[in-house]
């Protein structure tokens, strides 16, 4: 049952005592097992990775490619066809009546057309009853949450779970940023924070992620619980609750809502449309494309320690069994320092500070200062089509990140403002107290002012051609 979580279970049994239909339980119960088999989620392959390269028809200059050492995961043709239960929460994902204003869904700002992130360069979208309130963080995507693994404090080689833990997990002393990820001997030193939905964690199912923003007043802004149930059973597909939940669900606010969030969780879940592992990257794995020179040194550079040293948080291998896709996170927290983005709305108040896993939106940490400025590292795959970058939105595009990241601690100067007695802020996003968390020790996180950047200029240009291999949609050549 682990891959409906503690809590999605429980809401079954009571579904089952109620008499829902069958193929709601088959599909509940045996979870990502069943979808599988019904082709409904990849199947993965054990086999070796393939030796023969098919071209790929491009001018550019091909890399020679090598055996890879980990299983290969097959791609097959994705369908959707989607349960009865998938299709109402499709239904509420496209439907604006379920915000304040009339005029918001929640694919206003996980747009398909975008990777399920925002449709534009803002740095965090408008919401509100009026559509004029500015969300406090850049938008996330919805796209490859399908192994996101619940919100941990442990061992960073736990293994993704969805079980929902019933208690939130003890905190522990000692400075993340201290444990380092590139293979030295201090990296289990701390137990790293992961898992759990949004920058910081605070949702352990995809039920709980939703409703954030069904009541974020800056955002689809619903007051409460019943406004949003009196919304959901004016909605053209109200009948369609009392098919799959029985005829008396319309009139229980909080259980009507927790079958919305339950129906929603199931569409990002059965649609392929989430997760379709299918970028040339992807294909790359499978035998079936080929990187160019160019793409092969990017890559190459994504997985130094020494230079971009980007693999250490964004894994860009399977899990070795092939059941785990190359998800391009760890899924834990990290504490970058990046600088203020002064254009968000929240920020023009100089006292206000989003520190992330410690608040001010997640509550359970607030008293941990080590966990002050820590956010959830994100998949970097679409990365290349995105138009915002970091949890505040600071950055537009990816040459600035990745010039950011190679001279943070080089050229300071370049990237952070500077006092009047001539000391640059560093870290200015943070208070001065937590900035001690800021990782210094892994690569290209750990050089000094007036050494060279991990990265020169030609070798950023080879690590962004690599990354836009990883953006969905890639058609391989044909066998």
């Amino acid at each position: 049952m682990k891959a409906l979580g503690t809590q999605s279970f429980r809401r079954l049994c009571a579904l089952v005592s109620m008499g829902a239909v069958a193929v709601l339980v088959v599909i509940a119960c045996f979870g990502g097992r069943w979808l599988r088999l019904t082709g409904f989620l990849p199947r993965h392959s054990n086999a070796a990775a393939s030796t023969t390269v098919h071209a790929s028809g491009s001018a550019q200059a091909l890399a020679p490619q090598v055996a890879h050492p980990f299983p290969v995961v097959a791609i097959e043709p994705r369908h959707e066809n989607l349960s009865e239960m998938a299709l109402l929460g499709k239904a509420m994902f496209y439907d604006r009546a379920l915000s304040g204003s009339g005029r918001m869904s929640c694919a206003s700002c996980h747009s398909p057309a975008n990777a399920y992130g925002p449709p534009n360069d803002r740095a965090a979208q408008l919401g509100g009853v009026k559509l004029n309130l500015e969300g406090q963080r850049a938008v996330p995507s919805l796209r490859y949450l399908d192994h996101n693994p619940s919100f941990t404090i442990g061992p960073t080689t736990i293994m993704p779970d969805t079980d929902a833990p019933d208690v939130p997990p003890a905190a522990t002393n000692g400075t993340v940023a201290g444990a380092a990820k590139n293979g030295t001997p201090q990296v289990a030193a701390v137990p790293a924070p992961q898992g759990g939905f949004d920058w910081d964690g605070r949702a352990n199912t995809l039920q709980a992620q939703v409703l954030g923003p069904l009541l974020d007043p800056r955002e689809m802004a619903n007051r409460s619980i019943p406004e949003l149930a009196n919304k959901l059973r004016r909605a053209p597909y109200a009948s369609r609750f009392r098919d799959l939940f029985g005829p008396h669900i319309l009139d229980n606010p909080e259980q009507l809502v927790s079958q919305a969030l339950f129906a929603l969780g199931r569409y990002q879940s059965e649609d392929p449309s989430f997760h379709p592992y299918d970028s040339k990257y992807d294909w790359y794995l499978a035998g079936r494309a080929q990187l160019t020179a160019q793409e092969m040194r990017g890559l190459k550079l994504f997985e130094s320690p020494t230079k971009g040293n980007c693999a250490a948080c964004h894994i860009d291998k399977p899990s070795r069994d092939g059941v785990f896709p190359a998800a391009f996170t760890d899924y834990q927290f990290e504490a970058l320092g990046v600088p203020r983005n002064r254009a968000l709305a929240l920020n023009r108040n100089p006292h206000f500070f989003d520190l992330g896993l410690c608040g001010p939106t997640r509550a359970d940490y607030r008293k941990q200062t080590n966990y002050c400025g820590l956010f959830k590292t994100p998949t970097l795959r679409n990365v290349a089509d995105r138009r915002t970058f970091f949890h505040n939105g600071v950055f537009h595009s990816l040459d600035d990140v990745l010039h950011w990241y190679v001279e943070r601690d080089t050229n300071p100067r370049k990237w952070y403002p500077v006092s009047q007695s001539g000391r640059v802020e560093k870290y200015n996003d943070l208070p001065l107290p937590y900035r001690i968390n800021a990782d210094v020790v892994d690569a290209p996180l750990d050089r000094k002012p007036g050494q060279p950047p991990a990265l020169n200029d030609a070798e950023i240009a080879d690590v962004i051609v690599f990354l836009k291999t990883l953006s969905d949609g890639y058609q391989p050549p044909s066998r």
